[in-house]
């Protein structure tokens, strides 16, 4: 079950991870489309410290066709060094995906370049709804050296588009 859990080939998540610093609201700036958030708009990821350890990952996004707010929880927890930004993230009770922190403002926490077990799951994060185009433009850059289909990116805030 690790394949499902692993970055994809030639991804290396960042090292000097701070969960601490981490924790909090995240904003959706761009994603590869993907069916659990598709149509979704103004879409957050919050994390937090669970009792046990594990992390507490909500997921919420406006899908404007129903008129509606819709959220999906679920729980993390590192594949191993915490201090490296590879996790495994489950919405679904014992199935587990990879959560793969590519890029990171390691300064501010202020913006994340994060992928998926697989080069279809790619979403560029930020702490406030927009990100400068020269701050999304190397992100984008990363995305395309390590084969992401970048061409293909949803962009939830098109002034955040290099």
């Amino acid at each position: 079950m690790s394949a499902c859990t692993s970055p994809p080939r030639g991804v290396t998540p960042v090292s000097g991870f701070d969960v601490d610093r981490y924790l909090g609201t995240w904003h959706e700036v761009a994603r590869l489309d993907h069916r659990f958030e598709r149509g979704l708009t103004r879409v957050t990821a919050e994390y937090s410290l669970r009792d046990d350890g594990r992390i507490r990952v909500l997921n919420r996004g406006y899908d404007e066709a129903a008129g509606e707010w819709r959220q999906a929880e679920g729980v993390a927890r590192f594949r191993g060094d915490p201090e490296v930004g590879s996790l495994k993230v489950s919405f679904f009770g014992p199935f587990y995906g990879g959560y793969h922190i590519m890029a990171l403002d390691h300064e501010d926490y202020a913006w994340a370049l994060v992928c998926g077990p697989t080069r279809r799951y790619l979403w560029i994060l930020a702490r406030t709804p927009d990100l400068a185009p020269d701050v999304a433009r190397p992100l984008v850059g990363q995305a395309r050296e390590a084969r992401f289909p970048v061409d293909d990116l949803i962009w939830l805030s098109p002034g955040s588009r290099p």
